[in-house]
């Protein structure tokens, strides 16, 4: 089983380019990275896990400019998004953010996509949260038309573009691989597009096999958010997931290398 990391990157905690480098000399798989464009002042939406919204949200690096900048100081680690807010972004303009990621970095780009759950931040896009989740049906099925075809075009009610051309082709074939996050619904979508599905975090061990029936026996790829909890590692590799990803706390450089550090710990009773 493949271990990784997910995490937050600030400009308050260590910076993107010195977290790959560590993950890769500790032998880690992947590092996926978490996408805010702002925190709207109103905090009118709760937030999902019921406390006070933690600091990092507010403070949140761009996901693509930091793997890039990843991807030029490391060479084997795979870099992902959990999650691109996509229906908060323009559909063209991230198809080639992505293909050309995938570009510099080798073909080591994952693309995570949610639905999100602030509605006053989808607002400011212009993006009605009534409607985010057939408007992200709709993205996922025209970025990878962009992406596979040399001349592209979608109509939909959503999106709607005629014949185009967009280079850089991903380097991946057909495309980078694609993960959508969240609960049921994101399970349901993963299964429409086939796709693979980003679950929603638990900690409950006893939980994995009702999570995993989600996909209804769809063998679709799994990306599992877990803490540092053997007995949870442990129930995703009998369950056959293949790769799992360390929440990591964002902090400071010395901080985060030691947190590091026990992780690899763990990681190392899992290595596949």
């Amino acid at each position: 089983m493949q271990i990784g990391i997910v995490t937050f990157v600030t400009d308050e905690g260590i910076g993107g380019p010195k977290l790959g480098v560590a993950l890769e000399e500790r032998g880690f798989d992947s590092l996926f990275l978490a996408e805010h464009s702002h925190i709207p002042a109103s905090r009118a939406t709760p937030y999902p896990d019921g406390d006070e919204l933690p600091r990092v949200y507010y403070r949140t690096v761009d996901p693509f400019v930091t793997l890039g900048a990843v991807a030029a100081v490391t060479e084997r680690l795979i870099l992902g998004t959990a999650v691109t807010l996509l229906i908060q972004r323009d559909v063209i303009h991230t198809a080639k953010e992505v293909a050309t990621l995938d570009r510099i970095s080798n073909g080591r780009f994952v693309f995570g996509v949610g639905a999100g759950w602030n509605r006053e931040e989808m607002a400011d896009h212009g993006t009605d949260p009534r409607t985010r989740g057939a408007l992200l049906d709709e993205q996922l099925e025209a970025i990878r038309a962009i992406w596979t075809n040399e001349l592209a075009e979608y109509h939909g009610r959503f999106i709607d573009f005629d014949p185009m051309y967009s280079w850089p082709k991903p380097v991946q074939q057909p495309h980078p691989p694609i993960f959508v996050g969240g609960g049921e619904a994101g399970a349901r979508r993963a299964i429409r597009h086939g796709i693979g599905w980003f679950p929603t975090a638990i900690t409950d061990p006893a939980a994995v096999p009702a999570q995993l029936a989600q996909l209804e026996g769809n063998d679709l790829p799994v990306i599992a958010g877990a803490g540092p909890d053997p007995a949870l590692l442990d129930a995703y590799a009998e369950a056959g997931v293949q790769t799992v990803v360390l929440g990591l706390p964002t902090t400071p450089e010395p901080e985060t290398l030691r947190t590091l550090d026990e992780f690899a710990e763990l990681a190392n009773r899992y290595r596949s």
